[in-house]
């Protein structure tokens, strides 16, 4: 990391607010927003109800005056050890007891992990709430109505340009600005209140040769810097990189150069809602002649939402999967999904041998243009041995040149730090090492923030003229979403536990009568160690149980209670396992 010779380390890695010396000056309270004069002891509220800590569930609340400004609504995967969970999405419960004073909902892109937990809210709000996007990113939300049983007259959806500037109510106006990222539209945002700005930087690189050839509006944050920016929230995820980004112009050129050697199919897979890359594959297909073709749900669903809004182009109609085994190996491009190894992702189901339409060839070229989103490296891994098992070429980033962050690297997010000059810094969007050293990186800075602090989900932060710091906590947490998200029903802690019991202990299940011949059935799954010896023994306790509880008249949750903790106690001695166990009794 480099040190410019005013960082301060010692303190950079606390969760802590941390505090330097005021300077002279009144940076931060330019160009205030008209409205009620504040009191002096009245700061603005924050509220991260995702987004920090983790990549993923971006959505904040921002508080001030009885108005409520909400920014973006997104969704995150699960880890590992959360069995049979598809997403996550954040607890809204403070946001709906507020609802009455939400003045407004700023969408900054059409990225999951910044809309896609919106869906599952939108049922639970009470009523409709004026929310402002770009076209793109209101058209990806749109997309998702159909299968979230939503239409129009459910929302309030408010088109604007990543350039507008909009009032929300007396207290808050959004100065929305472009910064160049992975897919277009997106915009960072200059929230003005009563009592300075906050600039919230969207998720952005700083790419000069963007698909679309629409650059960062830089100038915009410049000027919010001359005129006093009270806060920063930035893009932490490339916090450790150092340099800066490649290019969307670099992936082209490598991807470019690949497929101009391959001798048969070309298979691209990356994100679905990585529109830039998805522009640019297309016009390295038609470069070589090649028409291209897309599979995968989410790949053709938001292809043609592109298509439709303007913001992909093609000589030629892309092609469905149908007409592909019509044509020559060496004039397709496929583009699909399954970056991420997903197990019914198209991808996957090529490289098992599975998929319906299409079986790969020898002379198949495989282009995996993404890196595995931490916690599905193993997934990921599994997909690329299957396809090398296959016989195909396998090309994948770092050896190939094929993929780029769509986030700032340090030289990135130092420029975007020196432009704002803000009195007040929060490194947000990250895990705890991006956003910790985005603090370093600020405390190196020449005119490094007065305060950084790195808050947890949930904090409730105060901002004020002459301070930033945690003042509180809401009820937040986390929704668990099952069933391929097609469920909003919250699973809890309890069950995520009994599935990872389940998975590592296995489970007993006794069904017992309690009557004047006890019956008792024993089922034993997955339990190391488990025999037929066990199993009877684990039915005389029951029956003996049974019988006392009879003799004694006693009730039957007493009865279970006996039949439950001996048995752990016998299963937890011959077997050394606490598996999941499950008694019932019913009364004979």
């Amino acid at each position: 990391m480099q040190n410019d010779g005013n960082s301060n380390q010692g303190g950079g890695a606390s969760r802590s607010p941390r505090r330097r010396r005021p300077r002279s000056g009144n940076r931060g309270s330019g160009n205030r927003a008209s409205g009620p004069k504040p009191a002096p002891d009245q700061g603005v509220k924050i509220i991260p109800f995702g987004g920090m800590g983790e990549i993923g569930k971006n959505m904040f609340a921002f508080e001030y005056g009885g108005d409520i400004l909400m920014v973006d609504g997104g969704l995150a995967f699960p880890d590992a050890d959360m069995l049979g969970v598809d997403i996550l999405v954040p607890k809204i419960d403070w946001l709906i007891e507020n609802i009455d004073r939400v003045k407004g909902w700023v969408l900054t892109h059409g990225h999951e992990d910044h809309i896609g937990g919106l869906p599952y809210m939108l049922k639970q709000l009470p009523r409709k709430i004026p929310m402002y996007g770009a076209k793109l990113t209101l058209g990806l939300l749109r997309g998702k109505f159909d299968e979230f049983k939503l239409t129009e007259a459910d929302v309030d959806l408010r088109e604007i340009t990543p350039d507008d500037r909009v009032r929300i109510s007396d207290n808050f106006t959004v100065d929305f600005f472009r910064m160049t990222h992975s897919i277009p539209d997106n915009s960072g945002l200059i929230i003005h209140t009563p009592i300075g700005k906050i600039v919230h930087s969207g998720d952005f690189k700083l790419d000069y040769h963007p698909a679309d050839g629409k650059t960062s509006h830089l100038a915009k944050i410049a000027a919010a810097g001359a005129e006093g920016v009270l806060l920063l929230l930035s893009d932490s995820t490339n916090g450790e990189r150092p340099g800066f980004t490649p290019s969307e112009r670099d992936v082209m050129m490598a991807v470019d150069d690949l497929v101009a050697r391959a001798p048969g199919r070309v298979i691209v897979t990356t994100f679905s809602s990585h529109v830039h890359r998805i522009q640019n594959f297309i016009r390295v297909a038609e470069r070589h002649g090649r028409r291209v073709a897309v599979e995968g749900r989410s790949m053709v669903k938001g292809t043609m939402i592109a298509q439709e809004l303007g913001y992909l182009v093609t000589e030629q109609p892309i092609m469905s999967m149908d007409q592909v085994a019509e044509m020559k190996s060496d004039r397709v491009l496929i583009i699909t999904t399954g970056s991420q190894g997903q197990p019914m992702a198209a991808l996957s189901r090529l490289a098992s041998g599975t998929h319906r339409k299409v079986e790969l060839q020898p002379d198949d070229t495989i282009i995996m243009s993404s890196n595995p989103i931490p916690g599905n490296e193993e997934a990921v891994n599994r997909v690329i041995n299957q396809l090398y098992d296959r016989g195909v070429k396998v090309l994948y980033p770092p050896k190939y040149k094929v993929h780029a962050s769509g986030h700032g690297s340090q030289e990135e997010l130092k420029l975007i730090l020196d432009l704002a000059r803000p009195k007040y810094f929060i490194p947000w969007h990250g895990e705890p090492r991006h956003q910790v050293n985005h603090a370093w990186l600020a405390e190196s800075m020449p005119r490094p923030p007065e305060k950084i602090v790195i808050p947890q989900n949930g904090d409730i932060l105060e901002v004020r003229q002459d301070d930033l710091k945690v003042v509180g906590q809401i009820e937040g947490g986390v929704i668990y979403i099952d069933s391929m998200g097609r469920s909003t029903d919250e699973i809890g802690e309890p069950i995520i536990r009994d599935r990872q019991t389940l998975s590592s202990e296995g489970v007993v299940v006794i069904m017992a009568v309690a009557g004047a011949k006890p019956v008792a059935e024993i089922i034993v799954r997955g339990v190391a160690g488990a025999d037929e010896a066990l199993r009877n023994e684990i039915q005389r306790m029951t029956v003996d149980a049974l019988k006392r509880g009879k003799s004694e008249n006693k009730r039957l949750n007493d009865i279970r209670d006996d039949i439950f903790y001996p048995v752990r106690r016998h299963l937890r001695k011959i077997t050394g396992r606490t598996p999941l166990i499950v008694p019932t009794v019913i009364e004979g």
